[in-house]
């Protein structure tokens, strides 16, 4: 991986939550980067892959699933409704919608995985095997402080 530097060159903060949230961002832009040429970012391509492993499901059950709220669903299934990369109909209650991928979406995220898989391997081999594997403990472990 070109261009890293083993640790960033300011001190990290006091507090734990800043320092999570800048290692967040910079992963989250590191993925993003990686995940251009698709036109996808890594959090729309993490919402296409939960639609495309459950075919069809409602927005609520996608919201549960995401561990997101609805308003921040909503707000991120609109650029792709507007894309063209899912449809929502309307379910068998009018209060109930359904998502699913359309065909530009189904290759938007075969085109984004790929991508996705370089970004994987390149944290990787940055961070090695054992850091990365502890890191995923540390952040399920994180992650449990609101079930």
């Amino acid at each position: 991986m070109k261009n890293i530097n083993e640790t960033y060159p300011k001190y990290p903060s006091v507090c734990n939550c800043m320092n999570i949230r800048r290692a967040s961002r910079a992963v989250t832009q590191f993925y993003d980067d990686v995940l251009k040429p698709c036109g996808l970012t890594v959090a729309q391509l993490s919402l296409l892959r939960h639609i495309e492993v459950i075919k069809q499901t409602t927005i609520s059950e996608l919201a549960k699933m995401m561990r997101i709220d609805r308003t921040t669903l909503n707000r991120n299934l609109k650029p792709m409704v507007d894309a063209g990369l899912i449809v929502i109909n309307l379910g068998k209650d009018s209060r109930i919608r359904e998502v699913r991928l359309t065909a530009s979406g189904k290759d938007a995220v075969v085109k984004g995985w790929e991508l996705w898989g370089e970004a994987q391997a390149s944290l990787k081999e940055y961070m090695g095997e054992e850091d990365i594997t502890k890191l995923v403990q540390l952040l399920s472990k994180l992650e449990a402080l609101v079930p």
